[in-house]
């Protein structure tokens, strides 16, 4: 596929960029394909035709393929799970509840070595958490090519299929933790606890402003770090399969050994999809056991 394009920065370019739905304001100029020039009579919701046409539409477009999987995956893991809840049997498991049970007790016994408290909320969090990240990340191990080809067919310009190398999905999963971080950090230490952990430590009392202002940027670096790091991992991994893919234009001996790296990466990249999903969970665990603990 990455002959049917006029360069190879053009197929790479086309590969990461998403379906995005938003609106153009009246007045816009599209260009199409030929060439061809449209103006736009009233403010219209579309789907970009390119990338300049995504970063116009602004704040409130949405990236359709990012959406279409990440939602489609984790209905996907909620049917798999409510299955085997459902046909659950008090014997000896095997087959979806034997994997089940394996994830549960995984999880459960990740939950009681990393948070000191009691909270219902945590341990089901981690397993959904964990799970969804792995399914959007193993999606980078289906051909880069497959999917968006099949899309092409019907006339979807772009189709991006690996939603944690998207981050307004890594960044939305990050701030949910963040906000529940702040909930029960208010719920168990009370705003002025809160406020106090904030502004009094590390240094003395006096110091408050630069306490504050440390403190404040730490709190504020989780849910950037945590978002940035699942991206920035699975970008780089697919943007090496990309490379990878683009071996397969130049010939059989090039094809070849494309193929040959294709498979040694996906294999490693295994262990980077469940590596970083169990990173997030992991660090999810320690912020929300931070928020509920008490600094004296």
């Amino acid at each position: 596929m990455a002959s049917e394009y006029a360069s190879s920065g053009e197929y790479i370019k086309h590969h990461l960029q998403n379906l995005t739905y938003g609106q153009l304001p009246a007045g816009y100029e599209r260009h199409d394909h030929n060439g061809q020039v449209e103006v736009l009579q009233q403010a219209t919701w579309t789907v970009a035709h390119n990338a300049a046409e995504a970063k116009d539409m602004g704040f409130w477009a949405i990236n359709l393929d990012s959406m279409i999987f990440s939602v489609g995956l984790g209905v996907l893991f909620l049917f798999f799970f409510s299955l085997a809840a459902r046909r659950a049997t008090a014997g000896i498991p095997a087959g979806l509840q034997n994997f089940v049970e394996w994830v549960v007790e995984f999880i459960d016994d990740a939950v009681r070595g990393s948070f000191t408290y009691k909270n219902p909320l945590v341990a089901p969090l981690a397993l959904t958490i964990f799970l969804w990240v792995f399914l959007m990340n193993f999606m980078d191990l289906i051909p880069v090519d497959w999917l968006p080809y099949a899309a092409s067919l019907a006339g979807v310009p772009y189709f991006k299929v690996v939603p944690s190398t998207d981050p307004n999905v890594t960044f939305g999963l990050s701030l949910s933790i963040f906000f529940l971080v702040l909930f029960y950090s208010v719920k168990m230490k009370g705003p002025g606890g809160f406020f106090a952990e904030l502004a009094f430590q590390p240094f003395p009392k006096w110091l408050f402003p630069v306490n504050l202002l440390l403190e404040g940027v730490g709190l504020i670096a989780k849910p950037i770090s945590l978002a940035l790091r699942l991206f920035g991992n699975m970008y780089a991994g697919e943007m090496i399969f990309i490379l990878i893919a683009l071996m397969f234009g130049g010939g059989w001996l090039m094809a070849v050994f494309g193929g040959a790296l294709q498979w040694a990466w996906a294999v490693f990249h295994i262990l980077i999809i469940t590596l970083q999903a169990f990173i997030f969970m992991t660090l999810t665990i320690v912020y929300l056991d931070m928020a509920h603990s008490e600094h004296h």
